[in-house]
């Protein structure tokens, strides 16, 4: 699986809460790892926001136009899981 593609124009960020060492945030630690820089080099401008606490529920929240955002679970996701949840909401 490619992380090659861009972002819509109403998505305004994104944001990936994770643990650093919890089993539940693995596989976005994996993402970040296998996709993170390929994803960056093709929406170089648009701010992809890691935060890392201790115990935290891994999940990706999605800002889009006029505030609106939308939380979309992670746990126990692979890293190719994790990506295909960003493509849902980039598109």
């Amino acid at each position: 699986m490619s992380a090659a593609f861009k972002f819509s124009g109403a998505l305004k960020e994104l944001r990936l809460h994770l643990c650093q060492s919890s089993a539940t945030s693995k596989g976005v630690r994996e993402f970040i790892e296998k996709y993170y820089v390929e994803l960056k080099s093709n929406n170089p401008r648009f701010p992809i926001l890691i935060r890392e606490c201790s115990g935290v529920e891994p999940k990706l929240w999605a800002r889009f136009e006029h505030g609106k955002e939308k939380a979309i679970l992670l746990k126990d996701l692979s890293s190719s899981d994790v990506l295909s949840q960003v493509k849902s909401v980039a598109s």
